[in-house]
C-alpha cells in the first residue's frame, strides 16, 4: 500500500506532491507513537497527558506545514509612530484618585518554569538568592505584598511552573503563608522531543524520570495561553472581576507593577481598551538579538532574530532600523484570552530548538513565545519604557551588577542608586571561572564598590579581597597557570591587570 502511494506520487507532478505524502506519513506515525506513550499513563496522568499530546500534535502539524523564515522581509515595516507609545507620556497623565479599584483588576503572571542550570545551580532558578539572602520568589512576593498592603488590594501572584521547577516551588510556597499575596500555581505543558532525524518522539512512555528525563522539554512560554485557560485559572479570575495580567519573566527583577501603565490599560485616554501591551526599550550594543516589533500585514508584529532569513540577519541587528526590542513584560486582557483561545484563533510562530542529549542524540524540541501572539489581538501598543524595567539577570555577570551598591533595595523592588552620576549600568563580563554561582561567591569576599564602574572584563583564576573598589574600565587577566589575588581595600581606576599576584595568609 505505502509503495504504491510513494510511486504514483513519483509519477503525478513531482516533489510537491510527493512530499504531502511523506508528511502524511510522519502525522500518521508521530500520532501513533504519541498513542503508545498515552497508554502507559496511570488513571490520574491520563488527562492532562492526552491534553498534553493533544496539544504537542496540533504544534507537530503546524511545524509540518511550515517552509522556510516565517517572515516575508520585504512586508516588514517599521511601525507607525503611534503604535509604540513613550512611557513618559503614558506616565504624565498621572494616577486617579480610585487606584485601589485599578489594581483590583490585576493578576501578576511570572515565568517561573526555567532552573539555574546556565548559572550552576540544581532546582528552579527562582530559588537562587540575589540580594541579602533574598531569591527572585522572595523579591516578587515582596513587592506585590507592599502594593497590597499600601493600597489595602488583593493583586494575587500567579507562577507558571514547568515539570522541571513545580515540586521544588511548591515546596517553598509555604513559607509565605503569612504573606498578604495569594499566590496560585500551574503547570505548563510537557512536550516529547523529537529526533531530529526521524522527527519520531523519544520517549518510550510518559515517566519523565531516570533514562527518560531528557525525553521531555516544556514548550516556551507561548504556552501560556492554552495551559492558564486548561487550568482553570483564567475562568476563576474573570469571575472574580479580574481584568488585566501582567506577565514577566521572574529573573527579570525590573518588572515590578506599573500603574501608570495599569492606568493607561483600564482608563484608555480615546475610551477603547487595548487587548495587549507590550512593553519595548531602546536597543543598545548588548540587545541586537533581542525581538523587536514591526508592522506586519497591517497588524503589529514581534519579529525574532530566528525568523529572519539570513540574507536580512545584519539589518535586523541594526540599531538604527530597529531600535527597540521586547522586554517580555507584557499585559493582557483577560477577556481577549478566552475568546481568542476558545476561537482557536491565537497564532504564534513556531521557535525549532535544536538539542544534543548527554548520549549525543541530536534532537529538536518546537517552542512558542508568548510575545508572539501580538498580531492575534485587537488595538496592540507597544510602550517604550525606560531600561531600568529590564533587569534580567542571566549570568553571574548581571548578578554581580544586582548585589552590588549600584542598586538599592526597597520592598522587593531594586532602584539604581542615586549617588551614581550615570543612568547607564556598566557592561560587566566575568569569564568562565565564574560561571558557576557557588564558584562567583567564593572569588569575592564582599561585592566591589562599583558606583563609578564604566566597564569591568575579568578572565581567568582571579579573586577579590573585601572592600575592592573599581572605576572606570577595569580589564583583570590571569593567564593559564597565574592567578590574581586582587587585595582587600584596592581602588582599581582605569586599570589592566595581567600577570601574577599571590597574596597568601602568612
Amino acid at each position: 500500500e505505502r509503495v504504491f502511494n510513494l510511486s504514483k506520487a513519483m509519477s503525478q507532478d513531482g516533489a510537491s506532491q510527493f512530499q504531502e505524502v511523506i508528511r502524511q506519513e510522519l502525522e500518521l506515525s508521530v500520532k501513533k507513537e504519541l498513542e503508545k506513550i498515552l497508554t502507559t499513563a496511570s488513571s490520574h496522568e491520563f488527562e492532562h497527558t492526552k491534553k498534553d499530546l493533544d496539544g504537542f500534535r496540533k504544534l507537530f502539524h503546524r511545524f509540518l506545514q511550515e517552509k522556510g523564515p516565517s517572515v516575508d522581509w520585504g512586508k516588514i515595516q517599521r511601525p507607525p509612530e503611534d503604535s509604540i507609545q513613550p512611557y513618559e507620556k503614558i506616565k504624565a497623565r498621572g494616577l486617579p484618585d480610585n487606584i485601589s479599584s485599578v489594581l483590583n483588576k490585576l493578576v501578576v503572571v511570572k515565568l517561573n518554569g526555567g532552573l539555574g542550570t546556565s548559572m550552576g545551580c540544581k532546582g528552579p532558578k527562582s530559588l537562587i538568592g540575589v540580594r541579602n539572602e533574598n531569591t527572585f520568589l522572595d523579591l516578587t512576593v515582596q513587592q506585590i505584598e507592599h502594593l497590597n498592603k499600601t493600597y489595602n488590594t488583593d493583586v494575587p501572584l500567579v507562577l507558571m511552573n514547568s515539570f522541571n521547577t513545580d515540586e521544588d516551588t511548591k515546596k517553598i510556597l509555604q513559607k509565605y503563608n503569612h504573606c498578604r499575596v495569594k499566590i496560585y500555581t500551574f503547570n505548563q505543558s510537557r512536550y516529547p522531543r523529537i529526533n531530529k532525524e526521524s522527527l519520531l518522539p523519544v520517549a518510550k512512555d510518559v515517566s519523565y524520570s531516570g533514562e527518560n528525563t531528557e525525553a521531555w522539554y516544556p514548550p516556551g512560554h507561548g504556552d501560556i495561553y492554552a495551559s492558564f485557560y486548561n487550568s482553570g485559572l483564567l475562568d476563576t479570575f474573570i469571575g472574580e472581576g479580574k481584568e488585566y495580567i501582567f506577565v514577566s519573566n521572574i529573573d527579570n527583577l525590573g518588572a515590578t507593577v506599573d500603574l501608570y501603565i495599569l492606568n493607561h490599560l483600564m482608563n484608555p485616554p480615546n475610551g477603547k481598551r487595548c487587548e495587549f501591551v507590550m512593553e519595548v526599550t531602546n536597543k543598545t550594543r548588548a540587545d541586537v538579538k533581542g525581538g523587536t516589533l514591526t508592522q506586519y500585514e497591517g497588524k503589529l508584529r514581534l519579529v525574532e532574530i530566528a525568523q529572519v532569513p539570513k540574507a536580512h540577519v545584519d539589518e535586523f541587528k541594526s540599531v538604527s532600523k530597529f531600535k527597540i526590542f521586547n522586554t517580555n513584560n507584557l499585559w493582557i486582557s483577560l477577556g481577549a484570552v478566552k475568546r481568542l483561545q476558545e476561537q482557536n484563533a491565537i497564532d504564534m510562530e513556531i521557535i525549532v530548538n535544536p538539542k544534543t542529549l548527554d548520549g549525543g542524540l541530536n534532537v529538536i524540541q518546537l517552542e512558542t513565545a508568548v510575545g508572539a501572539a501580538i498580531k492575534s489581538f485587537e488595538n496592540s501598543l507597544g510602550i517604550n519604557v525606560p531600561r531600568s524595567r529590564f533587569l534580567p539577570v542571566k549570568t553571574t555577570s548581571d548578578l554581580l551588577l544586582v548585589m552590588s551598591n549600584l542598586y538599592s533595595l526597597n520592598a522587593g523592588s531594586l532602584t539604581m542608586s542615586e549617588k551614581r552620576e550615570f543612568p547607564t549600568v556598566p557592561l560587566v563580563k566575568l569569564g568562565s571561572s565564574f560561571t558557576k554561582v557557588q564558584d562567583y561567591l567564593r572569588r569575592f569576599e564582599s561585592i566591589p564598590d562599583m558606583l563609578e564602574l564604566d566597564h569591568l572584563t575579568v578572565s581567568g583564576d582571579v579573586t577579590f579581597g573585601k572592600n575592592v573598589s573599581l572605576k572606570g574600565t577595569v580589564i583583570i587577566i590571569a593567564n593559564h597557570g597565574d592567578r590574581i589575588d586582587i587585595p582587600p581595600g584596592a581602588v582599581l581606576e582605569n586599570k589592566i591587570v595581567s600577570g601574577n599576584l599571590r597574596i597568601l595568609d602568612h
